[in-house]
């Protein structure tokens, strides 16, 4: 039987479908990932075919677009995803795993081809009362306000897909049904989503239909007998434990800024550092600083001191898996959610936004974070919670009582 998932986005929100398409092909599926080219060596690395998706176009104006032309320009990306997507299928597949961005497009394609499709989300999407939408942050509206809340921001995103939909409907020859209309019929018939977080991030909410499950954290397909280069040995083994400090792939073009905060911070609050590159471009010198490209978080974390990053899903749990306290400085997104849930969870310092960050906060933050115990056990008991869990494991047995 053949799998084919599909992801789009950065790095964090294709990563963790690697290595539960290795955990299916251990258990006999064959699996696609489609995907963008840029993370083709991160499919076929896992053992997986890789399938191409679209790549979003960047922006002209260089960030300082309005809402309006971002909103255009992400609906122009989506509908070029739904045919690039429609490509992907017709090399064939038997069930679709479908990631939050794609799943409006897929849930059409099933339709279409008569393929079963479930859900595979690293974010939770419905709407609950126990918590905002995670495209708004952490502040809690009240239980009425938080599912309202949570209601509008599917409605956003459903017309961000309208035009795609429209097209990707005629083309596969199917009548014309709007997207908040697909949305509806597919929680009417319970459609199953496995979330792949971990519970002591964000339990599953009580008020939940039935079919949505939160299974545990996907982990990024590594080689587990790669070692750390010898370079970034020969600096933990230097000295005492080091910060990392790293944006992943946020903040493109702001790395000397940034590299610029991370010193000065890491050295008024008297610790070492390692910072990784990014699409930032981070880099300093120094007997007391490392520069780094990608590194696997499973075997840099457990060795650092505190972790400094943008709270994307991915590096949260990463972070958190390892026992290490977090300085989260959100950039946008679902970031700021992610942040909040730490920060609530006791195992990392209160956010600081992005825009606010400066190297005399930072440094202030270091020094309670690595200091201040209460921090490290917080960071150690949500660890021991989360080696309870086995995301891959819990989704392939779900695959397989789904498809029988």
């Amino acid at each position: 039987m053949s799998i084919l998932i599909a992801a789009a986005g950065s790095r964090g929100d294709i990563a963790p479908y690697t290595g539960l398409g290795a955990e299916l092909r251990r258990a006999g599926y064959e699996v696609a990932l489609a995907t963008t080219d840029t993370f083709a060596p991160l499919v076929t690395e896992a053992g997986l075919e890789f399938r191409g998706l679209p790549a979003r176009a960047e922006t002209e104006s260089g960030g300082t677009a309005d809402k309006r032309e971002l909103m255009r320009t992400a609906a122009a990306f989506v509908t070029e995803l739904g045919q690039g997507f429609a490509d992907a299928v017709a090399k064939g597949a038997d069930l679709l795993l479908l990631s939050t961005t794609t799943a409006p497009l897929g849930w059409h394609l099933a339709e279409a081809t008569g393929i079963p499709a479930v859900g595979a989300y690293l974010q939770p999407t419905a709407p609950t009362g126990d918590f905002p939408p995670v495209v708004t942050g952490s502040r809690s509206l009240g239980r009425l306000g938080n599912r309202t809340a949570g209601r509008l921001a599917l409605r956003m995103a459903d017309r961000l897909y309208t035009r795609a939909v429209t097209e990707l409907r005629r083309d596969l020859e199917l009548p014309p049904l709007a997207p908040h209309a697909m949305r509806r019929r597919q929680e009417r018939e319970n459609w199953p989503v496995l979330h792949g977080f971990s519970t002591a991030l964000v339990p599953r909410p009580s008020d939940w239909r039935p079919g949505l499950d939160v299974v545990g954290p996907w982990w990024p397909y590594a080689a587990t007998d790669r070692p750390l280069a010898a370079e970034v040995e020969d600096f933990l083994a230097a000295g005492p434990r080091p910060v990392f400090i790293g944006f992943g792939s946020m903040a493109a073009g702001q790395g000397e800024r940034l590299s610029d905060i991370a010193v000065r911070a890491l050295r008024r609050a008297g610790l070492r550092g390692i910072l990784q590159t990014g699409s930032a471009g981070l880099a300093a010198d120094g007997d007391d600083v490392l520069t780094i490209g990608n590194v696997p978080h499973a075997l840099l974390f457990p060795r650092v001191a505190a972790v400094v990053h943008h709270s994307g899903a991915g590096t949260t749990a990463a972070g958190l898996r390892a026992g290490v306290p977090a300085v989260p400085v959100p950039v946008t997104a679902d970031q700021p959610f992610w942040a909040g849930r730490l920060a609530a969870l006791g195992a990392a310092t209160a956010p600081i936004p992005f825009k606010a960050l400066t190297a005399e906060g930072l440094a202030e933050a270091l020094g309670m974070v690595v200091r201040q115990q209460a921090y490290a056990r917080a960071a150690s008991i949500a660890a021991q919670h989360m080696a309870t869990e086995d995301g891959a494991g819990q989704a392939v047995k779900a695959v397989e009582r789904l498809t029988g």
